[in-house]
């Protein structure tokens, strides 16, 4: 990934973006709601700065390439409506993680299915990955599904030593390409 040049995503009906500091109210929500958190431990925003202070993290990630963090936005409207990432990569850099978030008013629209779909493209076909993982809540059904639809399966072997509630969910670029 040429650290100038950030990956923009298009899909059908929306556009995967940088982020930018005018994104920092939903920024600020989705990683302060207690409905949105209530199956995530992590770092809130709960005020302005903080969530600028995130933003200008995420970005410095973004420049030294240990984080492509893309703000999902519909074609029509440029307000960030959820977020999606990929992280956490391998010392080799053959497997990463992805994560995501989506305002509830968003959600049950396929919007994340149509995101992950892109992101899971951009990290096998483009960073040439080898496995893809996602950690989530054993009792976030919405996103065991969400990822089961696009072909993870859940490694039982692999345990979150951050919050044993957490499930462990991966797919590898060979189930990828088979599925296209």
């Amino acid at each position: 990934m040429n650290k100038n040049l950030f990956p923009i995503r298009n899909t059908e009906r929306l556009i995967l973006r940088k982020p930018d500091e005018h994104d920092w109210e939903m920024v600020s929500y989705l990683r302060s709601d207690n409905e949105v958190n209530k199956y995530v431990k992590r770092m809130s925003a709960e005020s302005k700065e903080k969530a600028i202070a995130f933003i200008k993290k995420v970005n410095g990630g973004i420049i030294d390439q240990s984080i492509l963090y893309w703000v999902i936005t519909e074609k029509e409207n440029e307000e960030m409506i959820g977020s999606i990432c990929i992280w956490n990569f391998s010392e080799d850099r053959k497997t990463a993680e992805v994560g995501f978030d989506l305002s509830p008013k968003f959600q049950k629209q396929g919007i994340m299915d149509e995101s992950l779909r892109s992101v899971l493209d951009y990290g096998f076909t483009y960073l040439n990955l080898d496995t893809i993982t996602a950690y989530t809540h054993r009792k976030n059904i919405s996103s065991i599904t969400l990822l089961k639809r696009n072909r993870f399966t859940h490694n039982s072997e692999m345990i979150d030593s951050n919050n044993k509630d957490n499930i462990i969910l991966e797919i590898t670029s060979n189930t990828y390409e088979r599925a296209k």
